[in-house]
């Protein structure tokens, strides 16, 4: 039996865009593979909002995080962390040799402007790195807020990670100041892992250029440079099958209307918000809840693990809690191409099988 995904990620992919996945192959240095790879990047700056270069990787989001961080830090990196996946980009940076520092807060809170800038103020740092949504807890950082900030130290790149957001919540990457934003394609988009994507300013561009020893696969610089020298090709073989699927997707996302599903993704989040007070309570901070994800505080002591067993049985998964957390809380995913009618479905199942 197939069991519905409300999971951080893989999430749920339409039947329509999963044949997509199955159109016959091109080549890839072809024109129609140029094409392609056009009509995906003009999307996707709708998508960002921006005007930058869209750059396109066969990896996961952590691959693009591994390749900013590397290619961008000059001097030394800032990395802020809400959870495991800040966490995890101070990690890349160690393992690459680039000097970082890492600054984190209890899992469940924010990072704060004031923590930026009083991290920026120092001078030490040229290039920043912040979780916008945090799958491990369940919040989404206040970017806006520390765009402004960021946008004092004119010196620094600002890296982003949207990898659970892009796509579910309005980011505007240009409005923002960030310079290299990053999704991937298992989340908020609404396809098949696989495939990260990232935008890329200008001042990356400059920036990369100073910094030697970028590695190779994941050089930012040299997937820019290869794009633009090529039309839109990339160095090596892409997945073409994301690409189809991608193209796909996008104009199903654009015709319904980026706003509005915006909108639907912040009710869906309400909705489930809402339940979880009622009956167990919410992990993250309430001024910074996700709009993707809500983690609920196992405040029942339930056997996270038998009502996922059973849920299972009728055709649902939600997930544990992450790292420590693990039974601790649990977690529902409300992204993608999920709709009110199916959060509703899964939540009576619950409601059953726990008898609340």
């Amino acid at each position: 039996m197939h069991k519905k995904l409300f999971i951080p990620g893989p999430v749920e992919v339409s039947a329509d865009v999963l044949a997509q996945m199955a159109t016959p192959m091109i080549g890839h240095r072809s024109k129609n593979a140029s094409e392609l790879q056009h009509r995906i990047s003009d999307k996707l700056r709708q998508v960002f909002y921006t005007q930058e270069e869209i750059l396109l990787s066969t990896s996961s989001g952590s691959g693009l995080m591994e390749g900013a961080v590397r290619s961008c830090t000059l001097k030394k990196a800032v990395v802020f962390s809400v959870g495991a996946f800040g966490n995890r980009w101070h990690e890349m940076a160690v393992a690459n040799n680039v000097a970082a520092d890492l600054f984190e807060v209890e899992w469940g809170q924010a990072t704060t402007a004031e923590m930026v800038d009083r991290a920026l103020s120092t001078g030490e740092y040229d290039l920043l790195t912040v979780t916008h949504n945090e799958t491990s807890t369940g919040l989404m950082n206040p970017v806006e807020e520390i765009a402004e900030v960021v946008k004092k130290y004119p010196e620094v790149v600002f890296c982003l990670d949207a990898v659970s957001s892009m796509g579910g919540t309005k980011i505007e990457v240009d409005k923002l100041g960030v310079d290299i934003c990053i999704t991937s394609t298992q989340k908020a988009l609404g396809l098949p892992p696989g495939l990260s994507i990232c935008s890329f300013s200008a001042k990356a561009v400059e920036r990369a250029k100073q910094v030697p020893n970028r590695g190779y696969y994941l050089d930012l610089l040299s997937l820019y440079d290869y794009i633009k020298k090529k039309d839109y090709q990339y160095p090596s073989t892409p997945s073409l099958s994301h690409m189809f699927a991608l193209d796909y997707q996008l104009d199903k996302m654009l015709e319904e209307g980026l706003d509005n599903r915006f909108r639907r993704h912040q009710e869906m989040a309400e909705l489930v918000r809402s339940w979880g007070r009622k009956y167990f309570e919410l992990f993250a901070d309430e001024r910074y809840l996700s709009n993707t994800l809500t983690n609920m505080k196992n405040t029942r002591a339930i056997d996270v693990a038998d009502l996922n067993k059973k849920l299972g049985e009728r055709g649902f998964q939600i997930s544990n809690g992450y790292g420590k957390l693990k039974d601790k809380t649990f977690r529902i995913a409300h992204m993608a191409e999920c709709t009110i009618g199916d959060l509703e479905e899964l939540l009576e199942n619950i409601n059953d099988i726990l008898k609340l």
